[in-house]
């Protein structure tokens, strides 16, 4: 979390390593959406925050794809007293997610054996934790969601561990008392998210500033055999 940068929308446009930074913000969205639509096909549970989404589909007249939209725009709310700053990726987030999930849906069909359905299932999971820090670790402003969840940590200075999974398990509840389906997955997902962010977005993060050059064997000479005095040289044994 140390490398992730808090930047303005026009901070983050200008920062370093824009193109590796843009193609791997939306290789996240469309892998984050996808792996929404395993979860949903695998049948045997659904993440916290679909749990909602299907809970709220039971009083809205939208599809599942823009039901995700909707609640991103309206988590965004929540930013204003975390001081999070909206960017690029969180626009892209609240947009692209809902369409990838309902394209992926169109064309993926549940597998027909239950040891099919749990590989979607775990599948998914994984895929969602490594999607996740793709598109944070790109530094072109988070989702929603994950925007929440990072404004919290900065906030409360917890582990992206512990702030992840107390949002999933607020977002369970409420999905479920508004008619969403609870399953294994979701209670695999609520304990495994958390972890597997954490796990993930160290490596994922972009640099946005080069790394002090390492030290060469002169430097490593002179530090053991730098002068003492009117230019003589202590040895080093």
């Amino acid at each position: 979390m140390n490398e992730l940068a808090n930047l303005s929308a026009l901070e983050q446009l200008r920062a370093p390593r824009l193109p590796r930074r843009l193609a791997q913000l939306m290789l996240g969205l469309v892998l984050y959406g996808a792996s929404m639509a395993m979860m949903l096909r695998s049948h045997l549970g659904l993440d916290p925050w679909d749990v909602l989404h299907e809970g709220l589909a039971h009083w809205l007249p939208l599809s599942f794809g823009a039901i995700v939209i909707v609640v991103g725009l309206a988590v965004l709310l929540l930013w204003i007293p975390l001081r999070q700053r909206p960017g690029l990726g969180t626009i892209a987030n609240a947009l692209v997610i809902g369409v990838a999930t309902d394209l992926t849906l169109a064309v993926l069909q549940t597998p027909g054996s239950t040891a099919g359905r749990a590989a979607l299932l775990v599948g998914g999971i994984v895929l969602n934790g490594l999607a996740g820090a793709l598109y944070i670790g790109a530094q072109l402003g988070p989702g929603p969601r994950d925007g929440l969840m990072t404004g919290l940590v900065r906030r409360t200075g917890r582990s992206v561990r512990l702030v992840r999974t107390t949002l999933e398990v607020v977002v369970l509840v409420t999905g479920f008392l508004l008619g969403g389906t609870v399953g294994v997955g979701t209670v695999l997902y609520a304990v495994s998210i958390g972890p597997l962010v954490q796990l993930f977005l160290p490596r994922a993060v972009v640099r946005l500033e080069p790394r002090p050059p390492a030290q060469d064997v002169y430097d490593a000479w002179f530090l053991v055999h730098r002068p003492v005095g009117h230019g003589a040289f202590r040895p080093s044994w």
